[in-house]
């Protein structure tokens, strides 16, 4: 089956890895992978093809698109993106179309999705199906009758199928969507997407680990990192403080795309045993090697604890309610330890990290993570019909 795959991050990469993940499993398939953030490191499987997109992303109020090169402008860019989305269905025509949040989310990512929805409909592309791809939680609205209309229009007129990334049992959509009867359109809950945990430690994740016999593992971390500062830089502190009674060592990872000014501030911390880096192809592994994980809560991240078991500790981004309701329903099943703002502090971090150190390690609990291989199976009964 030949599928495009539309995936829009803006802020973090949360929504870029869970696609990758995604269509790492479609090994049978023509995959074209379009993606229209900031250039990340990543590694794309030999059966994806990427197509990046003039890259545009947005400031941390989620209302002003800014373009990555700033000479420039918007509009054109706009322009450019709309044309080579829609050259490139005409070119390929796909069978199935799967567009990442949209419509729940980046809705000012419409200029160049409507187009193409509406030739959809139209055939003018042939026979495509279309598939809306979504995550456990929905942010917040300021307006939530208008947004869960404008949804539903287009979400029942231009899509055939909604794949939720979550475990109807934790997280079902109406918690943050109260009208989910009012969705026409078949519903498929596919269990949380997650990476693969090699057998063994991968070299790389050794080779950062540099484990020296009982020292303490941490690692932490904070996504695409633009939000990171305030929780990483007190992590380092707290470190240093609990190299006094237990050797530490700390691997961080601030993200791509934390603030130059913000990562040296961090970086100039770093002391022995104290290795600051901006982004890992082998999270996951560094996770499996470590004795607690001090985070945010994003989608990822969270399946990254679940995944490796690791003991963790969990800081919800404060601007919104998405991260939140995720660490506090988790921390009920005992898989993580959620830090509230009085915690950001070096003594009060130290204080909660041994506590964490003197705890047994998480328990197992009965959660679908296999949102990914769900997907692609889910793919393989479409092509029978």
């Amino acid at each position: 089956m030949k599928i495009i795959f539309y995936c829009q991050y803006v802020f973090g990469v949360g929504h870029l890895f869970r696609s990758i993940e995604l269509v790492r499993k479609l090994s049978g398939h023509e995959v074209i992978l379009v993606v229209g953030g900031p250039e990340v490191d990543i590694d794309i499987p030999s059966h994806v093809k990427l197509v990046r997109l003039p890259a545009l992303y947005m400031d941390e109020a989620f209302t002003t698109l800014i373009p990555q090169i700033p000479t420039r402008s918007v509009e054109q860019i706009q322009d450019e993106r709309k044309a080579t989305l829609f050259s490139l269905f005409k070119q390929v025509k796909p069978e199935l179309f799967i567009v990442e949040l949209y419509p729940f989310g980046r809705t000012i990512f419409g200029f160049e999705l409507m187009p193409v929805l509406q030739a959809i409909r139209n055939g003018t592309f042939g026979n495509v199906q279309t598939a809306c791809s979504l995550r456990d939680i929905l942010v917040k609205k300021r307006d939530p009758i208008e947004y869960e209309q404008r949804v539903l229009g287009i979400l029942n007129e231009m899509f055939d199928y909604l794949l939720i990334h979550s475990d109807a049992d934790v997280f079902p959509l109406d918690e943050t969507f109260s009208r989910t009867s009012d969705i026409n359109i078949p519903v498929l809950y596919t269990g949380f997407v997650t990476k693969s945990v090699h057998q063994k430690p991968t070299e790389a994740s050794n080779t950062m680990l540099n484990d020296h016999g009982k020292q303490t593992r941490i690692v932490a971390s904070a996504g695409g990192g633009r939000s990171g500062y305030r929780l990483l830089s007190n992590v380092v502190d707290a470190c240093l403080l609990l190299q006094d009674s237990n050797p530490v060592q700390l691997q961080l990872f601030t993200g791509p795309f934390m603030d130059p000014d913000e990562f040296m501030q961090i970086a100039e911390k770093a002391q022995t045993d104290i290795h600051v880096h901006r982004f890992t192809k082998n999270f996951v592994d560094c996770l499996t090697n470590a004795d607690v994980s001090v985070s945010m809560a994003g989608y990822n991240t969270c399946m990254d604890i679940l995944t490796t078991k690791v003991p963790a500790l969990v800081w919800p981004y404060p601007k919104d309610q998405e991260q939140n309701i995720r660490a506090k329903r988790l921390a009920r099943f005992g898989v993580l330890h959620v830090l509230n703002d009085k915690d950001l502090h070096p003594d009060r971090l130290v204080l909660r990290l041994k506590q964490m150190l003197s705890k047994d390690a998480t328990s197992s609990v009965n959660i679908d993570l296999n949102g990914a291989v769900n997907t692609a199976k889910w793919i393989e009964g479409l092509e029978k019909f």
